[in-house]
């Protein structure tokens, strides 16, 4: 059995060194901090996990049954039987989704999905070349790129959306595809957070060793940079794809057409009838983010790894 070392201070106490990963006696935290900080984790996790509940609550649930059910349960419908039923009631509702969306309910989630996936990547390649560019070379008037690009984190989204359309609709791209892609591509906090994420963790005595090789710049950015800063790729990715996804004010302004819209456009033409039915509309709000969540669930791994790689020195 190996014995437990001990080790002596200056002033002659002795101590007993921690094992490699588990922390001292001394600095554990106690019980009651562990008990305070899992029930603030578990009531963050209800906070963030109930507006969710609810719209899978409220999907299956008519107009009145909203405001004379339990609130918290689900509720079944159907007037063709004696006993409704829970699946009963969530076809009901999905088959009055599909007939109040003149059966586009699906286009526009595959517009979104369209728009934001095409957006990311154009917008997280750009900004990671962009941000290289910044981080590792020295060109004429870079500190004022970099204070145009730190200048464009300051402006609101919504001011920049009238010039936009003006200038696409001049250029005559108003109602496309290209008229959302193209400007949501365009992301100065991309472009910020690739400069970290290469100042961070891409050594430059690399890419000398690289160029000595005789490596060129094209070379060494797609075969060694990029797989350097995959993960902060991947974050850079969700951010632009969350923000085309849940753009608004663009896509009013831009799109006219109805196979055109995203989901975001397509639920505020629902919300905007005279007596909206509330279950179908949440049954549609519930798949419009349905995309999301299966997102960050299948890039957590990397997007966590993202997140911290520019907080260190590499």
């Amino acid at each position: 059995m190996e014995m437990t070392k001990t080790a002596a201070l200056p002033d002659g106490r002795t101590y007993t060194p921690s094992i490699e990963g588990v922390p001292t006696r001394t600095f554990a935290p106690k019980i009651t901090s562990k008990v305070i900080a899992a029930l603030f984790m578990i009531i963050f996790l209800l906070y963030f996990i109930f507006p969710i509940y609810w719209m899978i609550v409220a999907s299956t649930k008519t107009n009145s049954e909203l405001t004379t059910t339990f609130g918290l349960w689900f509720a079944s419908h159907n007037d063709t039987t004696a006993n409704p039923s829970l699946p009963a009631a969530i076809s009901a509702n999905y088959d009055s989704l599909v007939g109040w969306t003149q059966g586009l309910l699906w286009r526009w989630i595959g517009n979104s999905f369209i728009y934001s996936t095409v957006a990311a990547l154009i917008g997280t390649i750009t900004s990671v070349m962009a941000g290289y560019a910044l981080a590792k070379f020295n060109f004429p008037f870079k500190n004022a790129a970099l204070g145009t690009i730190m200048a464009g984190l300051l402006m609101p989204v919504a001011l920049l959306s009238v010039p936009i359309y003006i200038m696409f609709l001049n250029l005559g791209l108003d109602n496309t595809m290209l008229s959302i892609i193209i400007p949501c591509a365009v992301s100065p906090f991309g472009v910020f957070l690739g400069r970290v994420y290469v100042q961070s963790s891409v050594p430059t005595e690399l890419i000398e060793a690289a160029r000595i090789d005789g490596a060129g710049e094209g070379r060494i950015f797609f075969t060694m940079v990029l797989r350097i800063l995959a993960p902060a790729m991947v974050t850079i990715f969700l951010f632009i794809f969350v923000a085309t996804w849940n753009n608004f004010i663009l896509p009013q302004l831009m799109i006219s057409s109805q196979e055109l819209k995203p989901i975001t456009l397509g639920l505020y033409g629902m919300a905007s009838y005279f007596n909206p039915q509330y279950g179908p509309m949440m049954m549609a709000s519930l798949l419009g983010v349905v995309p999301l969540i299966i997102l960050f669930l299948a890039l957590q791994r990397y997007w966590q790894s993202g997140l911290s790689a520019g907080a260190v020195k590499g």
